[in-house]
């Protein structure tokens, strides 16, 4: 059995190295690369007065696409792929500003990140409010 195995191997060896144009050439299927952005886009230059509810989930827009702003409406799914909605539950009902350039390092809560120029001289999506 081991000539059988070591003969089989000889020959494939033998094949490859020594006649490798006899292997069909097999190229790698084209993709197209997706123009999908997993940076987000400022959806306001200026924070959400929200009222938060105690003990219920929020799912606060990461990618800056939700037509729901601040909170997410599923649009990251098709839009920016690479991002999802920061989930979070507040302990009490509470009046919070969440930020609306996404930028904030404090998410989901605005730190003042939208002051900044490179903020402030961006351009927004359409249909979007600032």
């Amino acid at each position: 059995m081991n000539t059988i195995i070591s003969d089989r191997v000889r020959k494939l060896v033998s094949a490859t190295l020594i006649q490798p144009w006899t292997w069909p050439i097999i190229t790698a299927p084209k993709v197209q690369l997706s123009s999908l952005s997993s940076e987000p886009v400022i959806a306001s230059k200026k924070p959400f007065k929200v009222e938060l509810v105690g003990g219920k989930r929020h799912s606060w827009c990461t990618c800056g696409h939700s037509k729901k702003q601040p909170f997410c409406d599923g649009t990251h799914k098709t839009k920016a792929q690479g991002l999802m909605p920061l989930r979070f539950i507040p302990e009490k009902d509470s009046k919070a500003w969440l930020c609306g350039c996404k930028y904030t390092a404090n998410p989901p809560y605005c730190d003042g990140t939208h002051k900044q120029e490179f903020i402030q001289s961006a351009l927004l999506p359409e249909n979007t409010d600032s």
